[in-house]
């Protein structure tokens, strides 16, 4: 018997990271592309005015991954970063899902002709095998 795996949507996760309610947070999303988004203007002004100063940090944090760890959409925030944050809450390591998104935006941008990354997406997969 095969148990239903409880997995929170982007609305869900946004909730809890933010600590704002579903309306506030369904107000905000954004489709961009082929992913959910929220825009950076609605975190920069939760940032700035947030009473629970744990979720203003989260919040920054949040904003930190999505604008310049993993950026997908120009000033906003893609729904996959709050995937990591997911894992923060369950105390699991990051470090795998860092390397696979670095090594997916490497080969992305190598696909697109976006950047010279010669050789470096070959290496890091192969640095990716070896540890995992």
């Amino acid at each position: 018997m095969m148990r239903a795996i409880n997995v929170p949507t982007f609305l869900k996760k946004l909730m809890n990271i933010t600590g704002m309610s579903e309306h506030w947070v369904a107000a905000r999303i954004k489709q961009k592309g082929d992913s959910k988004c929220i825009p950076w203007k609605s975190l920069k002004d939760l940032i700035l005015t947030h009473i629970n100063v744990r979720k203003r940090v989260d919040v920054f944090a949040l904003s930190i991954y999505g604008l310049v760890v993993f950026p997908k959409a120009l000033r906003h925030v893609d729904e996959s970063v709050t995937d990591l944050f997911d894992q923060f809450d369950k105390r699991v390591t990051p470090i795998p899902t860092i390397l696979a998104k670095t090594f997916r935006s490497l080969s992305a941008c190598r696909k697109a002709g976006e950047g010279r990354f010669i050789r470096y997406a070959q290496l890091l997969l192969a640095w990716f095998h070896s540890q995992f």
